[in-house]
């Protein structure tokens, strides 16, 4: 899995509290780093990036945290990163594709349109991503933009798993469960193809936890089902999204409380899920040092709402190999991990609480009947090979 060819290709994830910046040329990557804490409450944006053995080339806290600062940040700061080179392209994660984008596309005007009429399907994702995407044409029209769509992964999955038990006009009018975090999930079952060829081959439940979080049943590395539907607020709940809510909820909120559609969505997004719970913050770290009773309880709600979608994934799949930690609170919350494990005892997992505590790949126990591994994940990696091949770099 490389990209081979023509460089550097720039590759940016623009996300809802974070933009992740790598620069590949040819097999080499660069840098990678990223803008973290962007629209966090009581911060300001941090700007880490590092070159290509991991030293650090840049360490700097920017003025605010909003994303306009950052996105300035990042296209005054890129002919340095660059080294003064013209960049080959630009990759871009794009949270949405809908029915109509299954692939990895070139960024034209007809695409561009069509992305901003999914804006609604995921307000704290594609607004931001269109908007660098908009900022590179501005300042570089014959730069070339792929598109890499994070929906795209999910369209293997059967349809009764993306239906809603609604009258069928409304699925023809794409009202549907697309599922997300497709770069992140593709990218890990490509990477366990290289350590853990029974769980690329098997049944395995993979979590990436994050800011955004969802889960996804994979079968032989396809996707077979994941927490997130319709939009990227289903599912588990998240750092400031509630995740799964009776819909009569909203119905109550807006005839009894008199909320409007824009203050319910500004609720549902930007206020809820961990925040919410726990009046302090939507960061796992906060909450795992805070000494307040409400974040502890936060973190015990993540956790169990994370065991409980792994049980229903697990029936999806008829049992379960293997499960798999990525992203953010993934990769580096050993707490979270050793409470969904605890859950996940009646599933077969023994956990090695050592392991787990050193972040080691395996953390498992010898003679679990379900292997347990914390993943990397790299959807910048897997975006930079896609925006090569759409562009028939080294071909």
């Amino acid at each position: 899995m490389s990209t081979v060819g023509a460089g550097p290709i720039v590759v940016v994830n623009a996300g809802s509290s974070s933009i992740k910046i790598s620069v590949h040329d040819g097999d080499q990557r660069v840098c990678r780093g990223l803008v973290e804490r962007i629209g966090v409450a009581g911060t300001v944006a941090h700007v880490d990036i590092r070159d290509g053995t991991g030293r650090s080339i840049v360490d700097e806290k920017l003025s605010d945290g909003a994303f306009s600062t950052a996105l300035r940040w990042l296209l005054e700061r890129l002919p340095d990163l660059l080294g003064g080179r013209a960049p080959r392209a630009v990759g871009h994660r794009v949270v949405h594709g809908g029915t109509r984008f299954t692939a990895p596309m070139r960024v034209t005007p007809a695409l561009m349109a069509q992305a901003r009429a999914y804006a609604p399907l995921a307000p704290l994702h594609l607004p931001p991503a269109l908007a660098v995407i908009d900022a590179f044409a501005a300042r570089s029209p014959d730069l070339p933009q792929v598109a890499c769509f994070d929906t795209a992964f999910h369209a293997t999955q059967d349809p009764l798993a993306t239906y809603f038990a609604l009258p069928r006009r409304f699925y023809d009018e794409g009202i549907r469960r697309y599922g997300f975090h497709g770069l992140s999930y593709e990218f890990i079952a490509w990477r366990l193809r290289e350590i853990d060829p029974r769980a690329a081959d098997g049944r395995t439940v993979v979590c990436h936890l994050g800011n955004g979080s969802s889960m996804c049943a994979l079968r032989a590395g396809r996707s077979v089902a994941t927490t997130m539907g319709f939009s990227a607020i289903e599912g588990l709940p998240m750092g400031t999204r509630c995740g799964s809510i009776d819909p009569a909820v909203v119905l109550y909120l807006q005839e009894h409380d008199g909320l409007t559609v824009g203050e319910v969505a500004d609720l549902l997004h930007r206020q809820s899920g961990l925040l919410g719970l726990s009046g302090v913050s939507s960061d796992m770290r906060a909450l795992l040092a805070s000494d307040r009773p409400e974040a502890a309880e936060a973190v015990e709600y993540y956790c169990y709402r994370i065991a409980r979608e792994l049980g229903s994934l697990a029936a999806t799949l008829d049992g379960l190999d293997a499960l798999v930690f990525t992203a953010g609170i993934g990769e580096h919350a050993a707490p979270v991990r050793s409470k969904v494990a605890q859950r996940a005892r009646w599933l077969g997992v023994e956990f090695d609480e050592s392991a787990n505590a050193a972040n080691s790949l395996r953390i498992h126990a010898a003679g679990s009947a379900v292997s347990v591994l914390v993943v990397p994940t790299d959807e910048e990696q897997m975006i930079a090979m896609h925006t090569a091949r759409v562009l028939g770099v080294g071909e």
